[in-house]
């Protein structure tokens, strides 16, 4: 049976006796912002001759706990602190392009009018569970998947909605946004705890790769040499060194050295064009050894490069990229339009592989050979 707390706080509160004799406290917190439901803090005392007064004690904890959530030192709401940790956060252009993505579609519709200090652990930990749900956080409402946000008269593409969960990347990036930038609030005095220390995100997926296995992956070079000479050499470049399609496609005939057998891997081309070149992922310049078989294929490519380019009067210098598909070699390939084509051509030879997983293939490669591979 229920009964309303006796003393001050006119009466805010519940007390409930439990069969067992315990009474559990009640205190009711507002509605829970993710949710759209209403929030309880509730806490169980034991039976004994000092529970009541035990449990009036609780209720007067709790009430402050509501009491500082909606009275909060600072009022400053999430959306105001991940403006602020984006303008002082030192990352790269297309990591703040990710960022400014995750918050836009996921973190502010769900938490932004939320005031910094009433963020709790419970909150975060109910939001990942909604996005592990549907990235859509639908909480099994029925609704239609539009084809555009704008006005318009639904047709075949618009669609019922069906439920898609956000992957554990997905969510463990939104969780070190929201982690970097409460710590931010910590050390800016605007909060005392980081809630997102004590939040469980899901943990990371264990490793699984799945390199193509040798003949497979000679197939893979074969039809790629026989759909265009300089696609096989890209091919095989990542096959025997395992670099990044990035940084496969910042490569200047500068950073080549045939005579030495080296390659100088510094850069990186990013998909977004006003970005261009950046620095490498580890940020990092790293040398690389390549075998005779490579030094002999990368000697062939430039001479065709060259004969191209010799035909329209035209010289390549050491600024020159390695592969370009103008033939003043002045414009690098897109990372992306790699991916695409090796997804084509792997798909018409009916391999289900990745241009990823051959940085898998060339590490395995080395490690049966006893070599450590570089990072």
């Amino acid at each position: 049976m229920a009964t309303s707390a006796g003393g001050g706080g006119r009466g805010r509160g519940s007390v409930e006796r439990l069969p067992s004799g315990s009474l559990r406290v009640k205190v009711y917190a507002g509605e829970d912002p993710v949710t759209g439901k209403r929030h309880y803090l509730s806490e169980v005392v034991p039976a004994g001759p000092r529970a009541a007064a035990a449990a009036e004690k609780v209720r007067t904890r709790l009430l402050a706990q509501v009491d500082e959530r909606r009275n909060p030192r600072t009022r400053t709401s999430v959306d105001a602190l991940l403006e602020r940790y984006l303008d002082v956060t030192d990352v790269g252009e297309v990591t703040r392009r990710s960022y400014e993505g995750f918050i836009r579609n996921h973190i502010s519709p769900a938490l932004g009018k939320l005031s910094v200090s009433a963020l709790d652990v419970e909150h975060l930990d109910r939001f990942y569970g909604q996005l592990r749900a549907c990235r859509h956080r639908c909480q099994g409402r029925a609704t239609v998947d539009h084809r555009t946000a704008q006005t318009h008269e639904c047709d075949d593409r618009c669609r019922p909605h069906r439920c898609t969960p956000m992957g554990v990347s997905g969510i463990r990036q939104i969780h070190w946004i929201l982690s970097g930038a409460l710590a931010r609030a910590v050390r800016w005095r605007w909060i005392a705890i980081n809630p997102a220390e004590l939040a469980s995100p899901p943990a990371a997926p264990v490793a699984k790769p799945q390199p193509p296995s040798s003949a497979a992956a000679a197939r893979i070079l074969t039809a790629a040499a026989e759909e265009e000479p300089m696609w096989g050499v890209v091919v095989w470049l990542v096959m025997t060194t395992g670099l990044r399609r990035g940084e496969l496609c910042a490569l200047r005939r500068e950073d080549v050295d045939l005579d030495a057998g080296v390659l100088t891997v510094g850069r990186s081309k990013s998909d977004i064009a006003a970005v261009g070149l950046k620095d490498t992922k580890t940020h990092q310049q790293r040398r690389i050894a390549i075998e005779p078989q490579t030094v002999d294929v990368l000697r062939s490519h430039f001479a065709s490069q060259d004969e191209v380019a010799a035909r329209l009067a035209v010289r390549l210098g050491p600024d020159a990229f390695v592969f370009s598909y103008s033939p003043e070699a002045g414009r690098p390939m897109n990372p992306s339009g790699v991916t695409h084509r090796y997804g084509r051509l792997v798909d018409r030879l009916g391999i289900r592989t990745t241009l990823h997983k051959l940085r898998h293939y060339n590490a395995t490669e080395l490690i049966s050979a006893g070599v450590c591979p570089a990072s």
